[in-house]
């Protein structure tokens, strides 16, 4: 019976999105100021966090970043993250998802990037776009698992974080998101409510050359004592 709810919730909330994503596409295009745009989205994030509902516990201290780096799980990564970050986040995402109109909407004004994983010269558009953001004093914000995962485990890190870092020379902190799928999960497409957990990590020492390795095995550890914490409150 919860399960059925959670579930008719989630529908509500999916057409709900939709007539959220017209609304934003009307205020995105009486603007052209990144700075109203950031205020429209971190006004948009908060209504969801009221709508769904969730909290965001944040562990640790947001640090000035060039990039932040995040495990992913739910759309609601996204959603938190536009709540909580104090910059103005410019995220890089796959390319498939501006084909769907009603990401496109979201994602051309705010200037987000999109990236060709199947096309390798596609890097020189990306590095090109990722620094005029930068120059625009945003922050980059990547999912380097370059999907959702679907198990308890962080998926390999994709490449694309790496080379952003090392041929732009950036300052990359990772934040760690405890399971946000237990609130929003679109695999079984059910919606529920709660306080989501942000881990906060230092900043990462790019000169060592497995660091993006070592970056995702950190945070699958600091993830699995999360998990055992949550369990032993049970």
């Amino acid at each position: 019976m919860k399960k059925i709810y959670k579930r008719c919730k989630a529908v509500l909330y999916i057409i709900f999105i939709f007539f959220n994503a017209i609304a934003i596409f009307i205020l995105f295009s009486l603007t052209n100021s990144q700075e109203k745009i950031h205020k429209i989205r971190r006004a948009w994030a908060k209504l969801q966090s009221k709508i769904i509902p969730f909290d965001v516990e944040v562990v640790g201290e947001i640090k000035q970043a060039d990039m932040i780096l995040m495990n992913h799980q739910s759309m609601l990564d996204i959603i938190a993250l536009e709540k909580i970050y104090p910059k103005n986040i410019a995220w890089i995402a796959k390319k498939e998802l501006a084909q769907i109109p009603i990401f496109k909407i979201c994602m051309t004004k705010p200037k987000l990037i999109c990236i060709d994983r199947k096309n390798p010269r596609d890097i020189v558009r990306l590095l090109k776009e990722a620094k005029e953001r930068l120059d625009e004093g945003r922050v980059l914000a990547i999912f380097p698992e370059g999907t959702r995962s679907r198990t308890e485990k962080i998926l390999k890190f994709q490449n694309g974080a790496k080379i952003l870092a090392e041929k732009l020379n950036l300052k990359i902190q990772p934040l760690l998101i405890v399971d946000s799928s237990k609130i929003l999960d679109s695999k079984n497409f059910t919606l529920g409510s709660g306080t989501l957990k942000i881990v906060c990590l230092d900043i990462i020492d790019t000169s060592k050359e497995n660091w993006l390795e070592e970056t995702r095995k950190q945070m699958q550890d600091i993830l699995d004592k999360e998990r055992l914490k949550i369990k032993e409150k049970k």
